[in-house]
């Protein structure tokens, strides 16, 4: 495998997500630069941002690892998502491009198509994309970094389960992108909030808890109702 020294840090930080380097394994120089075909530099570098992240940690003795996140590191990652995604999608709903329109639009519409056909693992993609995206449309670099961090972090602790009515999912995305086309700021903020908070309850930890077994996240809301908010 041999990539660009400037994609190092992503081609290591997407190895971590997916569990090719595992929770508290040791992160090498010298073997991470025969893996990605670069010299040790680079490694380097990419290991002091992804520390900066939160991804590895240098521990005395063993030098970098892979992290090893607590549960309650985990649950504040959702805490944070909750937050900052409905204000990434007011930002969005005043300085979204026609380019980001469209790019939401279609995949809407193929998120919608997907569902009826009840293709999930098209549809967990579909959905990164979706909130890169809306990420994008924000217009801010460090609110688009923020999000797209906190997107990858999530990705490495929870696995998302299917969604029960991912029909209704994707009409959620629809009415975001209906409110930040028409510049509707509270409206796009107040849907992805509910949208956010329906969505937490389908992450279940990656790892193990003190019981044995991977949770489910627990939310103590009611269901989400969006009768009050359709127009």
């Amino acid at each position: 495998m041999r990539i660009p020294a400037h994609s190092v840090c992503t081609a290591i930080r997407d190895d971590i997500v997916t569990g090719v380097h595992g929770r508290g394994s040791r992160l090498t120089e010298e073997l991470l630069a025969r893996r990605y075909g670069v010299s040790r530099v680079p490694v380097r570098e990419a290991l002091r941002t992804l520390e900066a992240e939160g991804f590895v940690v240098t521990r005395r003795h063993a030098g970098a690892c892979v992290a090893e996140p607590t549960e309650r590191e985990a649950a504040d990652l959702l805490e944070a998502r909750a937050l900052l995604e409905p204000l990434g999608a007011s930002r969005a709903a005043r300085r979204h491009t026609e380019a980001h329109l469209k790019v939401l639009r279609g995949l809407v519409r193929l998120g919608q198509e997907r569902a009826r056909q009840g293709t999930g693992e098209d549809l967990r993609s579909l959905g990164g994309w979706f909130h890169e995206t809306l990420a994008q449309a924000t217009g801010s670099p460090s609110l688009t970094a923020l999000l797209t961090q906190l997107h990858h972090k999530i990705a490495w602790m929870y696995v998302v389960e299917a969604q029960s009515g991912p029909v209704e999912y994707w009409a959620e995305h629809g009415a975001i992108v209906d409110a930040v086309a028409r510049g509707d700021g509270e409206r796009a903020r107040a849907l992805m909030a509910l949208h956010t908070e329906r969505s937490a309850s389908a992450h279940r930890l990656r790892f193990a808890s003190g019981d044995g077994r991977a949770k489910r996240v627990r939310n103590a809301q009611h269901p989400v109702n969006t009768t009050g908010l359709r127009r």
